[in-house]
């Protein structure tokens, strides 16, 4: 099973950006962040297939954030502009073995999840 360290989150103010990064130890097929926010179930938020060239995204964060991937580093990026406090959870990086979903069941791996606080 691929290990797999978040980086990035933080405190920043609305409209502003962060980007977080998901280190994995090996390869993984589809990558994909997912957010919980106090009181509410997790949610999907961003996924990317092995070669980079088929992405989705949750509505909530179409045309606002960008996932990424540099596989000679085994490493996902997300990149978040124009957030807003409704942003505000903690992000967590999956990893699966075989194909790129929007859901929670198909990520075999999970990272411990970084914090990310968007004050109004």
């Amino acid at each position: 099973q691929v290990q797999l360290v978040e980086s990035g989150g933080g405190l920043v103010q609305a409209g502003g950006s962060l980007r977080l990064s998901c280190a994995a130890s090996g390869r993984t097929f589809g990558m994909g962040w997912f957010r919980q926010a106090p009181r509410k179930e997790r949610e999907f938020v961003a996924a990317i297939s092995s070669s980079g060239g088929t992405t989705y995204y949750a509505d909530s964060v179409k045309g606002r954030f960008a996932i990424s991937r540099d596989n000679a580093k085994n490493t996902v990026y997300l990149q978040m502009n124009s957030l807003k406090p409704e942003d505000t959870a903690v992000y967590y990086c999956a990893g699966s073995d075989f194909i790129v979903s929007t859901t929670q069941s198909a990520y075999r791996s999970w990272g411990q999840g970084t914090q990310v606080t968007v004050s109004s």
